[in-house]
């Protein structure tokens, strides 16, 4: 033994005495834990003053019954009697972790199937991809279920049994990683003020009234020579987009701005004032500041100090931008209806054969095959087609998280998955590509989370909404990219898109790419704006004004896309979200710029898939988004690539793609490399209540695709 006396590390007889029933009361206390869930753990502050007597007790004999390393080792399984009370208490907390995952997967999977069924506005008793029956589905049931999910993380009592659980040291490593997890997203739901309970009850009430009558609201526009034609939110945009005649691409215009004053009408203004209310019963400023330091870990003056870098970066690049567009198109160009057009109207009608909607899902499968992204066994149902009374937005959700179990088993993911698309539509191919590139980018990341609970694997907060919307909108830049589509964008017969079109397209928007981001970052000023409102100002006539107000200081003028139209507004799980687009849009360019320095190039590069799926996708909400980014590019995020693009030379540009463009042409055309794409997933092809086609039982993905080609071929037929 090792008896040499070192400097202030003496022991007492009597601190012995002391340490020895610190032993001995845990060992008892952690014995009957065994037999009473309701014992209480050791007080922290007793093993505080475990270890601050060990840090100060010299080295003695390993055989001795106190000697320091013995004493810890016991706490931590290190003899025999010391195991068996550790195991014990390690067995208490992992039964705590298993009745918590259980629990939180069947109020999940509940207000799931009632999210899809109500959004898609399935029948009842419609048999989902996993088997289930939902007997019914309507906005009371939605609301009902998604209070139970809610009261389900907002239980106190789990809190502070984690917490317990933490503060006895029984967890092993991985469990208190788990319950460190459980922490952070209880702490996101618990409201201990009975007020704010009842506030936030009110706003789900309102909210689940409001998005019923938004999803059966009448919405269309009253075309010169046609009349009323009724046409969701995203026919209105694709006309408005690629329409010749100004007349019509008005009328467009004027339906998406009708949604605004109906929003307001029939709900809105109550909704604002209750959110508010239950944000500030709990001490943050306002809703706003409520969700984003959910979300994102800093609250909203940090928030808006980045997008305010980002505004003034880009202001004058804005001013600059519509400046070019005037004196090239005329000042009419200007106008909301027209801006789209002016810029590529006519070239994204000349693209539109090149990007067949019916063939959209086969090279978006053969694209992410060929970045090596793997869905590791999920299952995916594609609803895509646009109807009436459907959800007027697109989204991916996740009914089954994706998890590690305590046995070491995985469990794969389940998806529903939409959009909304006419195939008659001049440019619905594009956009739907640009869609399934998207949330299949959603998919691949929730699909690949590895870690052992379905809470690292949900969308909702302490989930990034930056770090979410990171991996689709990388994943759906690709297709603005000359290399992808001259592999990709092919017509009917298979010939790839021509050079002189790549090149007219980027001629005509690159230099107002700028719009896009003055869009993105509209939408969280004006939702802070809106927040921000004293209550008696909180009225439909000026949440009307306000919107115009930030449109025209944020874009310059009037949007083409109508702020009160935008969908994510309305629903509690997207509202205040959107500064998360504008966050990952800097992550993407940084991203972007790392993988080209690093790789040369990111189309069907089979390194980016797994190079994703360690960086960004396995950690799930375990990490924090900007240490991500940071980790993988080697810098802190900033807006820094993002801008250095929007300010690239346009004849710069223009070379560096035709570069890339004429290595993706000489590449084989994609359907004749490989009968079938292999995703590890099963894809379930429906429109609403219809199953078109199923990977698992038509032969593979590609046989499946043809279904649904044949499909769309049979009950969309193309205009001439």
């Amino acid at each position: 033994r090792d008896t040499t006396p070192r400097r202030d590390q003496s022991i007492s007889i009597s601190q012995e005495m002391k340490i020895q029933v610190m032993v001995v009361t845990l060992g008892l206390l952690s014995a009957a834990r065994c037999f009473s869930s309701s014992a209480s753990f050791l007080p922290a502050r007793a093993l505080r003053s475990l270890s601050t007597a060990r840090s100060r007790s010299s080295p003695i004999s390993h055989g001795a019954l106190l000697g320091s390393s013995i004493v810890m080792g016991r706490l931590r399984g290190g003899t025999a009697q010391g195991a068996a009370a550790s195991t014990c208490s390690a067995a208490q907390a992992q039964e705590f972790i298993d009745s918590v995952n259980s629990g939180y997967e069947e109020v999940h999977k509940a207000f799931e199937a009632q999210f899809w069924g109500t959004k898609m506005a399935l029948s009842d008793g419609t048999k989902l991809a996993d088997g289930t029956v939902t007997p019914a589905f309507n906005t009371e049931e939605l609301t009902r279920t998604k209070t139970a999910m809610e009261a389900f993380l907002a239980d106190k009592e789990k809190l502070d049994k984690t917490r317990e659980l933490l503060a006895s040291g029984a967890a092993s490593e991985e469990q208190a990683k788990v319950l460190k997890m459980f922490e952070r997203t209880f702490g996101c739901y618990i409201m201990e003020n009975p007020e704010s309970r009842a506030l936030r009850e009110v706003s789900m009430k309102i909210e689940g009234s409001l998005e019923s009558q938004r999803n059966t609201m009448k919405l269309g526009a009253t075309v010169p020579g046609e009349g009323f034609v009724e046409m969701s939110s995203v026919g209105l945009r694709t006309r408005m987009r690629t329409d010749k005649e100004e007349g019509v691409r008005k009328a467009m215009y004027e339906g998406l701005r009708s949604i605004g004053p109906f929003v307001l009408e029939k709900g809105f203004v109550d909704v604002v004032k209750a959110r508010n209310a239950m944000a500030k019963s709990l001490g943050y400023s306002d809703y706003y500041d409520y969700k984003v330091t959910q979300a994102e870990g800093f609250g909203k003056d940090r928030l808006f100090e980045i997008l305010d870098t980002l505004e003034k970066g880009t202001r004058d690049i804005m001013v600059s931008a519509r400046k070019r567009l005037a004196d090239e198109k005329g000042e009419s160009a200007l106008e909301p209806w027209n801006t789209a057009f002016m810029m590529s109207g006519d070239i994204t009608a000349r693209m539109d054969p090149f990007f067949p909607f019916e063939k959209a899902v086969e090279m978006w499968g053969r694209s992410f095959s060929r970045l090596g992204i793997q869905y590791r066994g999920a299952t995916m149902d594609l609803d895509l087609l646009d109807r009436k009374g459907k959800y007027s937005n697109g989204f991916c959700h996740w009914p089954q998280p994706a998890w590690v179990k305590p046995n070491g088993e995985f469990q794969p993911a389940l998806t529903h998955f939409t959009s909304l698309a006419d195939p008659a539509a001049v440019g619905s191919g594009h956009t739907a590509l640009t869609t399934l590139m998207h949330e299949a980018g959603h998919a691949a990341h929730f699909a690949n989370i590895e870690q052992p609970s379905p809470l690292f694997a949900q969308e909702r907060a302490p989930t990034s909404v930056a770090y979410a919307e990171l991996q689709s909108m990388f994943l759906d830049s690709l297709v603005g990219d000359a290399a992808w589509r001259a592999r990709y964008a092919r017509d009917r017969k298979g010939d790839a898109i021509p050079w002189n079109l790549v090149e007219a397209d980027l001629r005509a928007t690159a230099p107002y790419k700028v719009f896009a981001l003055r869009a993105m970052l509209a939408v969280p000023y004006f939702e802070k704006a809106l927040y921000e409102l004293p209550e008696a100002e909180v009225t439909a006539e000026r949440i009307l004004k306000l919107a115009d107000e930030i449109e025209t200081k944020i874009q310059g003028g009037f949007s083409s896309r109508p702020l009160l139209s935008v969908p994510h507004l309305l629903a509690d799980e997207a509202s205040c979200y959107y500064h998360g687009y504008v966050l990952a849009e800097m992550g993407v360019h940084q991203t972007r710029a790392f993988f080209l320095k690093k790789y040369g190039r990111i189309v069907d590069n089979k390194d980016v898939g797994p190079a994703l799926t360690s960086a960004y996708w396995k950690p799930g909400n375990s990490r924090m988004f900007l240490d991500l980014v940071k980790e993988l590019t080697g810098a802190p995020l900033t807006g820094d690539a993002w801008v250095a693009e929007l300010g690239e030379d346009i004849e710069e540009l223009v070379k560096g793609e035709k570069k890339e463009y004429e290595w993706g042409v000489a590449q084989p055309n994609p359907t004749s490399e490989s009968a079938d794409v292999d995703l590890g997933m099963r894809v379930r092809f429906v429109n609403g209540d219809t199953v078109i086609a199923d990977t698992s039982k038509g032969g593979g993905f590609v046989p499946s695709c043809g279904e649904f080609e044949k499909y769309v071929v049979a009950n969309y037929p193309r205009k001439a």
